[in-house]
């Protein structure tokens, strides 16, 4: 009978009627136990004034035992108080019976030797009482402490995908400065001012997405048209893009910044090494519950010899795609990626499709 449980000194109390509803079934057990008297005597009418008083006792034992445990009494203290204190009671109990006996006739004058006898059935009732307030307080102290856990694990998955997000700001920060670096050393200060206003426009729309986990599919086209913009002014016409997306579903919830590090790897590992011209390829479409998303690229080819990670480009933003879906969809998503010898790679992505009710802004 555990009655000092830490989760709900920390405030997750029960109202105050719930342990009291909680103890009326013991009425019908006490009514049960009179049954053999029936037809005894007067033996109805103490029956009844004993499960009166014991509705009438619940109330403030019940105060008692909240108490206590509020003030995180522990369990070896608070349990000989209740007992004292329901003892006490029961000898109320014997007092009221033997006041009811006397004007019932049943017995001349007050007797003290009476009061301590058979307190069984009425101190029982009360400390069965007790313990079934213990088990309410219990319960609602393993479900406040399952709730704090649940709101942990939530922060942390929070924090996991912030962190996963963060880290992709940086890493193509310091890709998309070394490219510009690379024009200005060539001298096409053009092709340079023209990359550091993409930069600009894009890193203004990564900082107004804001904290959301999921945006819509129309923003983070919208973003990733800013990084496509940055690499046609370094790629010119040896990037060709072809992208089939339908307007049905363009509210559908994806993860912020999902697709830019995609097609950075498209790029950077497929069409930058390439001497001509190289195609990406980006379709997004419904598949009953699912929304697919499937991205293709032309390559230069694998080393021979190469086989298993060796040809697998290392790549920060897809292990990062990859954890972020993870974590945020579980078995419900797919990820797969495959190499072709050509040098091409093909990634497909399947996670739940459900629509964000939001303002539609237009691709970029």
């Amino acid at each position: 009978m555990s009655l000092a449980v830490p989760a709900v000194r920390r405030g997750a109390d029960v109202p105050f009627w719930l342990p009291l509803l909680a103890g009326l079934p013991l009425v019908l057990c006490m009514a049960v136990m009179a049954l053999p008297e029936l037809g005894r005597g007067r033996a109805v009418d103490f029956r009844v004034l004993y499960a009166l008083t014991y509705l009438v006792w619940i109330v403030p034992m019940a105060a008692a035992q909240r108490g206590l445990r509020r003030r995180g009494v522990s369990w070896w203290l608070a349990i000989p108080a209740l007992l004292a204190l329901s003892y006490a009671m029961s000898l109320a109990n014997n007092a009221l019976g033997e006041l009811l006996a006397i004007r019932l006739g049943a017995l001349p004058r007050f007797e003290w030797k009476f009061l301590f006898q058979q307190l069984d059935s009425c101190w029982l009732a009360l400390i069965a009482f007790a313990a079934v307030h213990a088990v309410v307080d219990h319960y609602a102290a393993l479900q406040a402490e399952r709730e704090r856990v649940r709101e942990i694990a939530a922060q942390a998955r929070d924090a996991e995908l912030r962190a996963l997000r963060y880290q992709l700001q940086p890493h193509f920060l310091f890709n998309t400065l070394n490219a510009i670096s690379t024009l200005v050393a060539e001298q096409r200060n053009p092709e340079a001012n023209r990359m550091l206003a993409r930069l600009g426009d894009l890193l203004r729309a990564t900082l107004d997405s804001g904290e959301a986990h999921e945006v819509t599919l129309a923003e983070e086209l919208a973003l990733a048209g800013h990084y496509l913009d940055i690499e046609q002014v370094r790629l010119g016409e040896r990037l060709q893009l072809d992208l089939r997306i339908g307007p049905e579903v363009l509210q559908a919830a994806v993860p912020p910044l999902l697709l830019q590090p995609l097609l950075e790897n498209a790029i950077r590992h497929g069409i930058a090494p390439r001497i001509t011209p190289g195609r990406v390829a980006l379709a997004v479409a419904r598949d009953g519950d699912m929304l697919r998303l499937s991205l293709r690229n032309d390559g230069v080819p694998v080393a021979a010899g190469a086989t298993g990670d060796e040809a697998r480009p290392a790549a920060i933003g897809l292990r990062n795609v990859r954890e972020r879906l993870a974590r945020l969809y579980g078995e419900a998503q797919r990820f797969e990626f495959a190499l072709a010898d050509d040098g091409g790679c093909a990634i497909d992505i399947a996670l739940p499709c459900r629509a964000i009710v939001a303002p539609v802004p237009q691709p970029a």
